[in-house]
């Protein structure tokens, strides 16, 4: 009852003030030990973002809603676990991931007289179909497999895209080493593609991972994450001398493979390429957040720095070869159930409203933001739309601890773990699920784990010692938790 009452207060204050702008930094493939605040040891220098964090509160236990790509945007977008309608990641020429009655941030903030942009990587899927011509065949084998440039009319909208689920502008290449490579704005294609895909930016790390497709003739993958940035530094000017409010959502490119830092880049840090590649997105922040000061925008914005999912499996190299942890402390990488796969990195910045330099340790997921944002806006979630985040803004104030008490964690479909309190189980055989190598096995003291595992988070973050034979009550109850929460309507 203390915190409803306390909402309410909250919510009382901040409506009778204007709304407040709000931009989220989406982070794609960066692991918990990529941002210098989170990592005393780290390889990379992130000042934008460390001073970001300095100017607000920085979340030491937060989480994405799955170790992949597009459940994970979808949760952020929706407020809900992806798991709820889907597991795996749009592939190339995918439908959307969204229904037409879906409860969206951008619509909820659109209802209310909000301009809103998604400015970067989508990865929820489009229409295709509605533009492929009906006599048009796929080309190729095997996963080599794809549609021609000449199976679509370019001339035509792309629906079911952005716009039709909130957004008011869209600019981007959809998925940055998925076809079409083409910049596509609000619904349309810029240039049409005729040429199949072809690597003209070499990787500076890893592989390319590029899906064959219709390319833009001269088409740079190294020029992606500049673009985007320029494009939402002038967004946020067009914004400046108007009255209403408006959401930003720019979802990174990068650090995500192909790393293809620009020349000016590479070589700036110690740990490779992909260091570089993550220290140019810290730029790119920077660009954004001066876009903001310069416009007199920062006082009155809520700026949410957050990342998609942990770090891909070059970071086992990169600790041999640089001595850099992307994955930070934890356990696991990208697609994994353990912490590193989930774990992100956050930090909410609002002058005035959250405490400047403030650390928190809380549990809180990207699930979330949208309830959170929905009380700072004076939204009123319908009925019809029930919501698995939940509202964290007294958290945000620094007025209560976090109002989360559980996380499930899920990438796939048959694995499964869980978060309550101060303990992890992954029920699941492994937790893994990204490739790990024996010698950070053997390095790091990870022997070979039993059928499920059990984990004290608050003294054994990177998932050391399974407890699951010393407290099997404790198993029973989890697990009696998350069914009771999977099969929630």
């Amino acid at each position: 009852m203390r915190h409803l009452l306390l909402t309410l207060l909250l919510a009382t204050t901040l409506h009778a003030a204007e709304k407040p702008n709000i931009v989220i930094l989406y982070a794609d493939d960066m692991g918990y030990g990529d941002l210098g605040a989170n990592n005393p040891e780290s390889k990379i220098p992130t000042p934008h973002l460390d001073q970001l964090a300095a100017q607000g509160m920085r979340f030491t236990d937060a989480h994405s809603s799955s170790g992949i790509c597009s459940p994970s945007r979808f949760a952020l977008l929706t407020g809900r676990y992806h798991w709820r309608r889907f597991h795996d990641i749009v592939n190339s020429w995918g439908p959307s991931v969204f229904r037409a009655d879906d409860l969206t941030l951008p619509g909820m903030l659109q209802s209310q007289g909000y301009q809103t942009a998604c400015i970067g990587k989508w990865h929820l899927g489009w229409d295709w179909d509605a533009l492929r011509r009906p006599d048009a065949e796929m080309i190729g084998e095997g996963k080599a497999r794809t549609w021609p440039a000449a199976a679509f009319d370019w001339s035509r909208p792309i629906p079911d895209g952005p716009t039709a689920h909130g957004f008011d502008y869209y600019f981007g290449d959809d998925v940055p080493n998925f076809p079409p490579y083409a910049w596509i704005e609000i619904d349309r294609v810029t240039q049409a593609p005729t040429l199949p895909f072809e690597v003209i930016t070499p990787t500076t790390e890893g592989s390319p991972e590029s899906r064959p497709g219709p390319m833009v003739a001269g088409w740079r993958q190294d020029a992606v994450m500049p673009e985007l940035t320029r494009r939402a530094v002038r967004w946020i000017a067009d914004q400046a001398g108007r009255k209403t409010p408006f959401f930003l959502y720019f979802p990174w490119t990068s650090p995500h493979a192909p790393i293809v830092p620009t020349a000016e880049w590479q070589g700036r840090t110690q740990a490779g390429g992909f260091g570089d590649f993550m220290a140019q997105s810290d730029a790119c922040a920077g660009e954004v957040l001066q876009a903001l000061a310069d416009h007199g925008l920062t006082e009155n914005t809520v700026v949410i720095f957050t990342a998609d999912n942990g770090p891909e499996h070059y970071a086992y190299e990169r600790v041999r070869q640089h001595q850099h942890r992307s994955m930070g402390p934890l356990r696991g990488l990208k697609r994994d159930i353990y912490d590193g796969g989930h774990r992100v990195p956050m930090v909410v910045r609002w002058p005035g409203h959250v405490p400047a330099g403030r650390v928190s340790d809380g549990l809180i997921g990207q699930i979330d933001i949208l309830p959170t944002l929905a009380a700072i806006t004076g939204f009123e979630i319908p009925a019809s739309s029930p919501l698995d985040g939940v509202n964290q803004l007294p958290l945000w104030l620094g007025q209560a601890p976090s109002a989360r008490h559980h996380h499930v964690h899920n990438t796939y479909d048959k694995g499964w773990a869980i978060r309550s309190g101060e303990w992890t189980l992954v029920d699941a055989p492994t937790g893994y699920r990204s490739k790990h190598p024996a010698w950070f096995d053997e390095a790091n003291g990870y022997g070979q784990e039993p059928a499920f595992g059990l984990y004290r988070m608050t003294d054994d973050p990177s998932q050391h010692h399974n407890l699951a034979n010393d407290h099997p009550e404790k198993v029973t109850e989890l697990r009696s938790l998350l069914k009771a929460i999977r099969e929630e309507n």
